[in-house]
């Protein structure tokens, strides 16, 4: 079941992209050698957020802590798709409430 899962994140991988000339990928798929330093501050910051938690979180909870408007749906909704990039990417799990964590 596992080896499945992996085929499929791996046929599903997103494509790199071209930033001056060169392919990057400005969230990358949490192996060994990516240490979470090479996130962007604002995922490092939402990492941060999810394991300051005790247990798992929604979004809302996630927004409370960077500072994000979560009064505004609108406001909340980048920050959910923020978070489901770094689930697919294997920095953090999405549990079948909804709820976000880091326990992998």
């Amino acid at each position: 079941m596992s080896e499945q899962l992996a085929d499929e994140r791996a046929s599903a991988a997103p494509a790199p992209g071209q930033v001056g000339g060169r392919t990057v990928m400005l969230i990358p798929h949490r192996a060994p050698d990516v240490e979470e330093t090479m996130l962007p501050p604002d995922y490092q910051r939402i990492l941060a957020a999810v394991r300051q938690a005790a247990g798992s979180v929604m979004a809302r909870q996630v927004g409370e802590a960077p500072g994000v408007d979560i009064s505004v749906r609108a406001k909340l909704e980048p920050l959910r798709a923020k978070l489901v990039r770094l689930v697919d990417r294997g920095w953090l799990r999405k549990l079948p409430d909804g709820r976000f964590t880091t326990g992998l």
